[in-house]
């Protein structure tokens, strides 16, 4: 049963269904899901009670999957496919977009300069991610290898994650919160609207690996 003591985290693993709501008032659940809702609520001038009432209103809408439920090799099927897929098709898309709106607008006061270079790195950092999970953490999660075998791997996954958390928020401030301005062209406003789509999913991706698949694997 869901209370306001609860993490972040540990809501978003039992009630699926409460990524949306965290998604909707900017709570992060995954790089700071060990916060309590309390907490994470009070600091960003929410009121828990309300939260949670949410939450179980999203949550009669539908029947998402368990992922804290399900076998491992199905949860690192899904992420692979659902997000580390979605990445590598997304980003490059992205890239090319903010490079043109940066070309094309450059000498208005409201052109996110810089965009491009962030995304570039980002990119970069993402790949090299994703392929040390893929070729290393995940094969061994699943062998069934124990936590003193993953424990390290998962420990850099979860540093890296902090870092891309970092990033959106970068991207956040370089955008003006995904908001574009009136003089915004179509490729502009589809730029911003595919980076606000990429940080709530790369959220999404996060939480699964941070509070659902690492803790489960390092208890096998």
């Amino acid at each position: 049963m869901l209370n306001i003591h609860q993490t972040l985290g540990h809501v978003a693993a039992t009630q699926p269904a409460s990524t949306m709501v965290f998604l909707r008032h900017r709570l992060d659940f995954c790089c700071k899901g060990g916060q309590k809702l309390v907490d994470a609520c009070r600091a960003a001038g929410l009121e828990p009670d309300a939260i949670i009432a949410e939450i179980e209103a999203e949550s009669g809408r539908g029947t998402p999957v368990r992922w804290d439920e399900q076998p491992l090799g199905e949860l690192i099927d899904f992420i692979i496919t659902r997000y580390h897929d979605s990445l590598r098709a997304d980003l490059p898309a992205l890239l090319a977009a903010a490079t043109r709106v940066e070309r094309v607008h450059a000498a208005k006061a409201s052109c996110p300069h810089g965009l491009a270079k962030e995304l570039e790195a980002f990119e970069r950092d993402l790949s090299q991610h994703l392929l040390k999970e893929e070729r290393a953490l995940f094969p061994a999660i699943r062998s069934g290898a124990g936590g003193g075998v993953i424990s390290a791997p998962t420990s850099v996954m979860m540093q890296e994650h902090e870092d891309h958390g970092a990033v959106l928020e970068r991207l956040r401030t370089l955008t003006g919160d995904y908001d574009p301005p009136l003089e915004a062209c179509a490729t502009w406003r589809a730029l911003y609207a595919g980076l606000a789509t990429l940080e709530r999913e790369l959220m999404e991706h996060i939480h699964l690996e941070n509070n659902v698949l690492f803790p489960r694997a390092l208890n096998v």
